[in-house]
Formats: structure tokens, sequence, C-alpha cells
């Protein structure tokens, strides 16, 4: 089980891309189809079965949670400004954990996805014959 960063870069490109457009159109279902979608994408480019599709993909949701985090956690810390430093500190933490424990939650859906996509490209190329393996036959 390797990691492919350029599956996973590739499959977070997506999820930010489909998240955003989705994510207008039905709020909450367009930011998990987002991370859905962007996780098969890195599972099915990297390939090797339903373990490394799951691996990749699961890396694309946890990246993309993970920079979600910490922006998030960084406008905590400015908005619990007005209640001074204490408050500002308080609130991003607060906001950080939030957001990694919400990272958590869309990097398993991304996993599966990432799972089903390895799976399938591994299918798909069992199922191949090639040319010279035909006209032997």
């Amino acid at each position: 089980m390797g990691t492919d960063w350029r599956a996973v870069l590739i499959g977070f490109v997506v999820m930010v891309v489909v998240g955003s457009l989705g994510g207008i159109a039905l709020p909450v279902v367009g930011s998990i189809g987002g991370g859905v979608v962007g996780g098969f994408v890195a599972g099915y480019l990297a390939g090797g079965g339903f373990g490394n599709g799951l691996w990749n993909g699961l890396l694309a949701g946890a990246f993309g949670g993970f920079i979600s985090a910490v922006l998030l956690a960084f406008a905590g810390a400015l908005v619990g400004t007005i209640a001074g430093p204490f408050g500002s500190l308080l609130a991003g933490i607060g906001v950080l954990v939030t957001g990694f424990v919400v990272a958590l939650l869309f990097a398993l859906p991304s996993g599966i996805a990432g799972g089903i996509g390895g799976w399938l490209k591994g299918s798909q190329s069992r199922g191949v014959v090639e040319a010279s393996e035909s006209t032997q036959r």
C-alpha cells in the first residue's frame, strides 16, 4: 500500500471544486458529495485495489479536512479577539478541535469512495486482454 501524492492532490483539488460548487447548491450534501467524489478520484488514480484506493482517498479527505480546520481555527481566533486574548485562545482551540473531528468524519466517506475507485481500476486492469494474447489463442 503506497501513497500516490499526485492522486491525493488531484483528489483534494476535485474535493474543493465539487464541495464549493455543490455546497452552494445543497449546503451539507454538496460538501459531503465533494469529499466522496474527491476520494473516489484519488482512489481511482492511485489504483492498486481496494486497500490502496482507500488509503489514498482517506489521505485526500484528511488533507482537505486538515486545511479546513486550520483555516477555521484562524478565523475563530480572529473573531475571538473581541473577548480579549484569553477568549481568542479558547475560540481558536475550540474551533481547531471541532475542525479535526469534522475532518475525520469527512475523511471516512472519502476513504470508502477511494477504496471503491481503487477496486474498480484494479478490476478493469485485470479484465483487459492484450492484443498479443488474443492472437496466440
